[in-house]
């Protein structure tokens, strides 16, 4: 993705009813899980507990046929986690999706950059001291 920070850009998530969703936190925790074979320093990489990344890994492996993370018990080195085959897949996919999103509006999104006030304030500083 080249987007700089302060580009516009499409948030694309997939609501599977009647309540499992599918969208960019959960598949950046998969990417995660890919860089550093485990469940738990994925979690800390994004800023979440254990227990909250592991929760998202099990509704991520109830959502479809096919598990996305498959658990390694300890050992000498301790336990891990990897993706499966259909876990890169789903990473591929869904950011394959992300692009064709963007491409499909890329007219709007360019249409409302052209209309978005550059100067204005950011929101965290017009928020009233607490």
């Amino acid at each position: 993705m080249n987007d700089r920070p302060d580009d516009l850009r499409p948030i694309l998530r997939i609501d599977f009813p009647p309540e499992d969703r599918l969208g960019r936190g959960k598949i950046m925790l998969l990417e995660h899980i890919r860089k550093t074979g485990s469940i738990s320093a994925a979690g800390r990489a994004m800023d979440m507990s254990y227990r909250r990344a592991w929760l998202l890994v099990d509704a991520l492996n109830r959502m479809f046929k096919e598990p996305s993370v498959e658990s390694q018990r300890g050992g000498k080195q301790g336990g891990g986690a990897a993706l499966t085959p259909f876990g890169e897949t789903l990473i591929c996919r869904y950011r394959e999706m992300e692009a064709k999103a963007r491409a499909a509006i890329a007219d709007d999104l360019a249409w409302l950059e052209a209309a978005r006030d550059s100067e204005q304030t950011p929101i965290s500083d017009r928020l009233p001291p607490t």
